[in-house]
């Protein structure tokens, strides 16, 4: 009895202790997704602070995260809470599939989770809540294979969206061979290397489709400890935007492909993106001193 009681204190003590579970200031919302063959999904919403005490409309944040995770991730894994507060501004939280990569699955073909995006999430959005249902009222972010599905979703869309981030992503994984990597869910998403369906959901082939008078605010940053695939991926990326002269924001900051990395990161990204979807905001600490690319000739 004494060693069960033990255990049961030092766990009360961890959970007590945890730095980033947060148990209010957002809510959590079900609802039916279509392109994923009519099954419920769950999300998380934080609302600005003065939403229901006004009639205004306020812009979207679709935030999103990796690779295992789920909608809960950046609600328990950082203060995004917290930092959300002073933002007026809606932040979306959707459910996203942990090994779906953003894109609709090759090989199951009811799993339609770029569809899923586009088509349920953002309406569900504009439907129930008091949005800027417009493409300067929306923003898209996300970290690892969120940060590939923010960037990808936020160019091959550059119609709806002003402003995408990425934090640690992927940017290239959909030229990434299954085989190679040793990953099954990159064959059961992309298809076969060979799959002419890749070069649609590709950063690195969109940036070049997206008219410039359409072109979003592009961030996208990583830790210096992280993988040397990921880290010449994103120095990749960065090096063809400004061969293309496209105004861009890049930074390698201290870190590796882990949560520290992307809690400090999303307090930029909220500040970033802020002017551009016209979001009052008591100052943007951070913003000033960040690394710049090009700017627009």
């Amino acid at each position: 009895m004494r060693l069960k009681l033990s255990a049961f204190l030092l766990m009360a003590s961890v959970l007590a202790s945890a730095p980033f579970i947060q148990a209010s200031g957002y809510q959590t919302v079900a609802f039916v997704a279509p392109h994923l063959g009519g099954t419920k999904v769950n999300a998380n919403v934080i609302l600005p602070r003065d939403y229901a005490s006004s009639n205004r409309r306020f812009p979207v944040l679709y935030l999103v995260d990796g690779y295992s995770g789920n909608y809960t991730a950046w609600v328990a894994k950082s203060h995004i809470v917290q930092y959300a507060q002073k933002y007026e501004e809606i932040i979306f939280m959707p459910e996203y599939g942990a090994t779906s990569w953003y894109v609709n699955s090759y090989a199951y073909p009811s799993m339609r989770w770029e569809d899923y995006m586009i088509k349920d999430v953002i309406p569900y959005v504009d439907s129930h809540y008091r949005t800027i249902a417009s493409r300067e009222g929306r923003a898209i972010a996300g970290d690892s294979m969120g940060g590939y599905g923010a960037m990808m979703l936020g160019l091959k869309y550059a119609n709806l969206f002003s402003a995408v981030a990425s934090l640690s992503g992927t940017l290239r994984c959909a030229e990434w061979d299954p085989v190679k990597m040793k990953d099954a869910t990159l064959r059961e998403a992309f298809g076969p290397l060979d799959n002419p369906a890749r070069a649609a959901v590709d950063p690195f082939k969109l940036i070049k489709k997206v008219p410039r008078a359409q072109m979003p605010q592009i961030y996208f940053s990583i830790g210096e400890g992280d993988s040397r695939v990921m880290l010449g991926d994103n120095r990749a990326f960065a090096h063809l935007l400004a061969q293309l002269k496209i105004p861009y924001r890049y930074s390698e900051v201290p870190g590796g492909h882990q949560w520290p990395v992307w809690e400090l990161e999303i307090q930029r990204v909220l500040a970033l993106q802020a002017p551009v979807l016209g979001v009052k905001v008591d100052g943007c600490p951070g913003v000033e001193k960040m690394p710049k690319g090009i700017q627009a000739p």
